[in-house]
């Protein structure tokens, strides 16, 4: 991809194009912005404002993001702006597994004495698939559902991710996710002034992905397919529908979503579902309220609850309040939203996913890497399924996708599923590991 002309747009979005562009260009792209070419910071010298961490502040859980994060007007925690995700299959060649889990382990404690474990410095996890395991002597233990990633409806054809392992970087400073994917799978031998520990030779690359969080981003990329280039987005929406999303009374909380018993107490399990948005006719054919009513409900059109792309809202999308009968609901309605469908999911009136996903530009299109973390695959499915609203298909007037929430705008290109062991086990686990190896 080419990088635009630095001095003829924002740079966010210079940035963000450097981040998508990646390796030793993008970052030296990134770093030479204001037109200082910083050859050290590329060879991974310190970056300017970005703190350097201390290991010992890791906590246990990979995911445990949260108490790291910013915070909005209204509490809700507010996703780092620059994402990539690194597809790989590890490649051990003739070296013993201990041998390579030793330098993996090595390199990831590296990066958290390079960088604070903020969006101000970096935050990932590393995942491993049902693939990886399957190649190893033993079994996952009962406490942990992972299976195979499959098509969840019959309007989808997705192509399945089965490489080994997905680490996500996510960070602030574009310099920073682009130093720390250098570090990890580039020629780049420290981060941020810190030197990392070479094992970019065990994994052998299969894909990367980028994409952003923050509002007034895809305002700025409305230049790529898949949108109108005068889609009015407000200037407040992160994603390019043109709402906020990730209101906390929506989200699962850590402990809801983390592995409770067995070897991998503490971990997780993450879906990567790679989404293609078709948002023509989203801007060029619906009105705000028609917006509103797929997206949330028509009761939240009609008493306008969600002002211009969420501000009203607070924390709370406010959907737990509405009618408990789905199918009688759009019946009536001749409409159903999106949020509405998926709440209908919820355990005990709470949800189960926490999602982190982020916009995306891959491929000059819009999308949504539409990344979720769960206690096991199964939560995951039933709110996929609650989503897809079959039942209200089935027994009301409401299309198969049109006016059945956003469906008719959301095409699965990809999926993959993906368990993010507890820290201590994150180096190329065994299926059923030992605490004392």
């Amino acid at each position: 991809m080419d990088l635009p002309d630095p001095d003829s747009v924002p740079r966010r979005e210079f940035c963000k194009a450097a981040v998508a562009l990646g390796g030793v260009a993008g970052l030296s792209a990134c770093l030479g912005r204001d037109g200082d070419s910083d050859e050290d910071a590329v060879e991974g010298g310190p970056l300017d404002g970005v703190p350097a961490g201390d290991p010992g502040d890791a906590p246990e859980r990979q995911h445990a993001w949260n108490d790291a994060l910013d915070r909005d007007e209204a509490g809700n925690a507010v996703p780092p702006t620059h994402h990539v995700l690194r597809y790989v299959d590890v490649d051990r060649g003739d070296e013993t597994l201990a041998a390579a889990r030793e330098r993996v382990e090595a390199a990831f404690t590296d990066l958290e004495r390079a960088f604070e474990r903020s969006p101000a410095g970096l935050l990932f996890t590393v995942g491993y698939s049902p693939s990886y395991f399957d190649r190893l002597s033993g079994s996952l233990p009962e406490s942990v559902d992972l299976p195979a990633p499959r098509p969840l409806t019959g309007l989808e054809d997705p192509s399945f991710d089965e490489a080994d392992a997905l680490v996500h970087l996510a960070a602030d400073d574009p310099a920073a996710v682009l130093a720390a994917d250098e570090a990890l799978f580039g020629g780049a031998t420290a981060a941020n002034g810190v030197a990392v520990t070479d094992a970019g030779d065990l994994f052998e690359p299969v894909d990367r992905r980028t994409g952003f969080h923050g509002p007034g981003l895809p305002r700025e990329r409305r230049d790529v397919d898949g949108i109108p280039d005068d889609a009015p987005v407000p200037e407040g929406a992160p994603l390019f529908m043109g709402f906020a999303n990730g209101f906390a009374a929506s989200q699962a909380t850590e402990g809801r979503v983390t592995i409770g018993a067995g070897p991998f107490a503490g971990g997780t399990t993450q879906q990567v579902s790679t989404i293609r948005t078709q948002l023509d006719a989203w801007w060029s054919q619906e009105s705000h309220a028609q917006r509103v009513a797929k997206l949330f409900s028509p009761t939240h059109a009609d008493e306008e609850r969600v002002g211009e792309y969420g501000e009203r809202l607070g924390d709370d999308p406010g959907v737990a309040d509405l009618p408990e009968d789905a199918v009688a609901y759009a019946r009536e309605e001749g409409v159903v939203g999106h949020a509405q469908k998926a709440a209908r999911a919820r355990e005990d009136g709470e949800p189960r996913l926490l999602r982190r996903d982020f916009p995306t530009t891959d491929g000059d299109h819009t999308g949504i890497h539409f990344l979720t973390l769960q206690e096991s695959i199964a939560d995951f499915v039933a709110v996929r399924d609650a989503m897809t609203g079959a039942d209200i298909t089935d027994e009301t007037a409401v299309g198969s996708r049109v006016n059945n929430g956003i469906l008719q705008y959301l095409f699965v290109r990809s999926r993959g599923n993906f368990l993010v062991p507890p820290r201590g086990l994150r180096a190329l686990p065994d299926p059923n590991p030992r605490h004392d190896r």
